[in-house]
This record gives C-alpha cells, structure tokens and sequence, in this order.
C-alpha cells in the first residue's frame, strides 16, 4: 500500500510540472512554422550573408563568429516546416518546405563556395572545419532533442529563447560551409563529411518535429489511409537506419580512436629513455596506428622487443606501432645536438648535485670536530668543578679539625 500511494505521489508530481497542454497554442504555432518556410526577398539575403559569415568564422577558426552566424541564419523554417507538414498531412505544407529546402542549401553552397574560391587565407590545421566531417551519433542527439525543444518553443503562448540555443546547438550552418570549402577545393572528404552531418541534422530535427506535433495533437489537414500510414512508417524507419548506421559506426571508432590516443600517450611518458643513451623524442597517432621516433644509439633487437613489450602494457599491439630512429623534421646533425644537450644538462645537474654534497659532507664534519671540542670542554670543566669541591671539602674538614684541638 505504501509504494502504491508513493507511486500515485510521483505521478501527480510529474504531471503537475510536466503538463505542457495549458501553455500550448497549435493553431498559432502552425501559422508561424508556415511563414518562417518562404526564403524569398529578406531572408534569402539574409541566409547569404550568414553564410558568409559563417565562413569566415570556419575560415579563422574563431568560434564567436559562428555562433553568431547561427544567432542570425533562418534555416530551420523549412526543416520544422517539413517535420510540421508530415505531421499533420499536409501535402502542400511538405511540397513547400523541400523546395525551400533545396533553395536554401543551394543558397548556402554558392555563398560558401565563392567565399573559399576567393579567400586567400589557407589554415594549416583548420580545426573548426574539420570538426564538421564526422558527425557521430552524438549530433543524432543534438539534432533531435535540439527539435524537440524547437517545436515546444514554436508551440509555446509566450515564446522565449529557446530558439536561439536551438539554433546554436544543432549548428544548420557549419556543415553546409564546410560543404563549400570542399567543393572549393575539391576536397570529397570535407563536402561529403559535412553534407552528411547536414543531412543528420536536418533529419533528425524535422523527426523531432513531427513526433511532438503528433503528441500535441495540432489539427491535421486531411486523414490518410491505413495502408498509406503504414508506408510513410516503413520509409521513415528506413531512412532513419541508413542515417543512424554510419553515425553509430563512426562514434564508435572515434571513441576506439580516443582510447588508442589516449594509451600511446601514456606509453611515451612512461618509456621515455629506452637505454642509457637513448631517448624517444617523438610520436604521432593517426587512426589506430602510432610512430615513435627514437634518437641517440642505435637499437640493437632487444631494444625494439622491449619497447613492444612494455607497450603491450599499455594495449598497443606491434602491428598498430611503429619505431622510427629519427625525429620528425630534424636532420640527423640536429638530433645529435638536442641528445647531446640532454646529457650535458644531465651532466650538469649531476655535478651541481655532487657539489652540494660534498659541500654538506665538510659542513657535517665541521659540526662533528665542533661538537668533539664541545665535548672535551664539557669533560674539562666537569673534572674542574668536581676539584673544587673537592678542595673545598678538604678545607672545612680541616678547619673542622682545627677547631676541635682548640
């Protein structure tokens, strides 16, 4: 009976806080979903120029830009739109939301094209582009749940700022400006990467849409048949596991990747000096694969099984390392020198620590002759003072005596 009546409890909390059908108007939220669809006039210029903007951003790698390119992009109008218009049935609702769509991802790829074909600035290590070419099942999540909170605040009374965060969050733009310096510079690893994550967003977003709008029951255009519903199901699963396949895959190798990166690391801090005058100097991981350079003596073949075998400690099979017995980008002169700097350094840590120690010897036996010398005065003037009394005990006796005779 108690966990009964605590359950009841739970329950009438949750539904006193997670009630959302008292704060909701769908009539209102479906006539602001359909005119944010339109990217005709205003908001085709201003889809460019956050392009741009965005580009710039990916361009310098500086992530205040983006974000503020995403604060000013109005892409997810068509993306809710679709998720809005297969919800509630509606045929024209959807026709208008794709062909909106494909102007706006049209839009986005010329603006971005032409900025990278014109931009003279190259970054050796664009990292805010490469972090836009392998979505992992984590931006399925971001997509998604950024919908759900999309819908919600587009269905709310009072709208806040919701939209904003979702705007940043799920991050339309990136991809379809990484899309374009791809095609700028024809590189397929960064156009398909990006159009992918695109792609990801754009689907999960509007899948989000469309589950909420069924919840919060928004008034549907027209009925559909029982078979027709069962084909829309079937084709939405379908296409919902041809996206999540690849995202769940390259998760799980980035998460492979991390861990491998992870070990070598830990492998090189540890291992540092091989032998008594050999020394990794570097390494680098790409993918499941990892190089140490080694430099100083050569290694004899014992040297390279013990090197294996304490990164077997480390999970680093031999076939997945590599020892090199040079540094990357120094000649063999240059590792000469950076070696025989380490042993001079060590060298002359190891006299400056003699020096204190001998200088520490002298002082200990200073305070050994000194307190030796203590010792003999202590003796001295112990035997002095026992004389004394001596001496001072013979006198009274015989004045004692002398008394006596008296």
């Amino acid at each position: 009976m108690g966990l009964k009546h605590f359950w009841h409890h739970i329950c009438r909390i949750f539904k006193y806080y997670g009630f959302i059908f008292e704060d909701i108007d769908t009539r209102d939220a479906a006539q602001r979903i359909k005119g944010s669809i339109s990217f005709r006039g205003p908001n085709a210029w201003i889809l460019a120029f956050a392009i741009i903007l965005a580009s710039v951003g990916l361009n310098v790698n500086s992530t205040a830009v983006i974000i503020g390119a995403m604060l000013v992009s109005p892409l997810m109008g068509p993306i809710i739109g679709a998720g809005l218009a297969l919800g509630t049935n509606d045929i024209d609702l959807l026709k208008s939301a794709s062909k909106n769509l494909l102007v706006m991802v049209v839009i986005s790829l010329m603006a971005s094209t032409l900025f990278f074909l014109l931009s003279p600035l190259s970054l050796v290590n664009p990292t805010e582009l490469q972090a836009r070419t392998s979505p992992t099942i984590y931006d399925v999540l971001i997509a998604f749940f950024g919908g759900m909170a999309g819908i919600l605040e587009n269905s709310r009374k009072e709208r806040g700022t919701v939209l904003s965060g979702v705007a940043i969050a799920t991050a339309l733009m990136p991809p379809l400006c990484t899309a374009g310096y791809g095609l700028a510079h024809l590189n397929m690893h960064f156009f398909l990467g990006a159009l992918y994550l695109f792609i990801i967003n754009s689907v999960f977003i509007a899948l989000a849409t469309y589950l909420m709008v069924k919840y919060l029951r928004f008034e549907t255009v027209s009925g559909i048949s029982e078979d027709l519903a069962i084909k829309r199901r079937n084709l939405i699963s379908t296409i919902l596991v041809i996206i999540l396949v690849p995202s769940i895959w390259s998760a799980f190798a980035l998460i492979r990747s991390n861990n491998f990166e992870r070990n070598v690391q830990e492998f090189v801090e540890s291992n540092r000096l091989i032998g008594p005058r050999t020394y990794i100097y570097d390494y680098r991981v790409k993918g499941h694969k990892a190089v140490v350079a080694v430099t100083g003596e050569p290694l004899s073949e014992d040297d390279r099984a013990s090197i294996y075998i304490k990164a077997g400690r480390f999970n680093i099979k031999q076939s997945d390392l590599s020892v090199l017995e040079h540094s990357f980008g120094l000649s063999q002169q240059d590792m000469e020198n950076i070696l025989e700097d380490i042993y001079t350094n060590t060298n002359n840590e190891l006299d400056e620590n003699q020096a204190l120690l001998e200088s520490m010897e002298a002082r200990l036996e200073q305070m050994s002759l000194e307190i030796a010398r203590l010792k003999d005065q202590q003796a001295q003037l112990r035997a002095q003072h026992q004389s004394e009394e001596e001496s001072e005990l013979h006198s009274q006796e015989g004045d004692a005596n002398q008394g006596q005779a008296q």
